[in-house]
């Protein structure tokens, strides 16, 4: 399980305080209005042939400032390990992130909205099962999104992962990218896709490359339910399938 680790433990900083806009992990750059609040729940399925993991994640962002949001992420963790044609199971809880994010630049006729997302990771699940590092991460990333007409939104993000490095272990940092695109289906139903990579700044370790795919469907005003699944386009050390469901509900005291 130590690739999907890895490669998990940058998505998660990825882009910002929570889920990156669910159910991606590209984020767009427009933060929660202040005064209100999203919260985000979800469940996502890893696989490849050494593990296949569940996680159920939950968050919650707030718009603290005009521009600036800060939220809180966690969840549970299940595994089934295989080695040897032998089946291993381990459970347990997910590390704690927190970040905020910072809407710097507007957008204009031709420029784009522009953001700012620091992450820290900390270490709150458990590194002897092997469900964390036991070490405290931290990331920045460099949000763009613009609109393209109507109905077509474009994003881009850029970043940074410190990684903590385990006792015995040679772990490197991270360095990140990738594209989303939204395009507004019918009033209510939108499809997302996005392309990442993310290197890990270590000698003989290649770029990781996945994509997902998948539809945003406003059931209410106030609430989205969302579906996407993905795999790897590149590395040995990304999960061969990905999948994730959850909604996010906004709303304001």
């Amino acid at each position: 399980m130590k690739g999907i680790t890895v490669v998990a433990a940058a998505l998660v900083l990825t882009a910002g305080a929570v889920f990156a806009g669910r159910p991606l992990a590209i984020d767009d750059a427009g933060p929660v209005e202040k005064g209100r609040f999203e919260f985000e729940l979800g469940s996502t399925y890893e696989h490849d042939p050494a593990c296949a993991a569940w996680e159920f994640p939950f968050g919650l962002t707030a718009g603290v400032l005009p521009g600036v949001e800060a939220g809180i992420g966690f969840g549970g963790i299940l595994e089934e390990r295989t080695e040897n044609k032998e089946k291993d199971h381990e459970s347990g809880v997910g590390d704690l992130t927190a970040g905020v994010k910072w809407q710097f630049l507007p957008e204009g006729t031709w420029l784009p909205r522009q953001a700012l997302a620091a992450a820290v990771k900390f270490p709150t699940a458990d590194d002897d099962k092997g469900l964390g590092s036991g070490k405290t991460d931290y990331d920045l990333t460099w949000i763009v999104s613009k609109k393209i007409g109507k109905k077509t939104g474009l994003h881009v993000n850029t970043g940074y992962s410190r990684i903590g490095e385990p006792s015995g272990e040679e772990v490197g940092d991270i360095v990140h990218y990738g594209l989303a695109v939204d395009y507004q289906l019918t009033e209510a139903v939108q499809w997302v896709g996005e392309v990442f990579a993310e290197k890990e700044l270590q000698d003989g370790m290649q770029t990781v490359v996945q994509y997902n795919t998948g539809f945003r469907w406003n059931a209410a005003e106030s609430l989205t339910l969302d579906m996407a699944a993905g795999s790897s386009l590149r590395g040995d050390e990304a999960p061969d399938f990905t999948a994730t469901f959850g909604l996010t509900w906004a709303f304001g005291l």
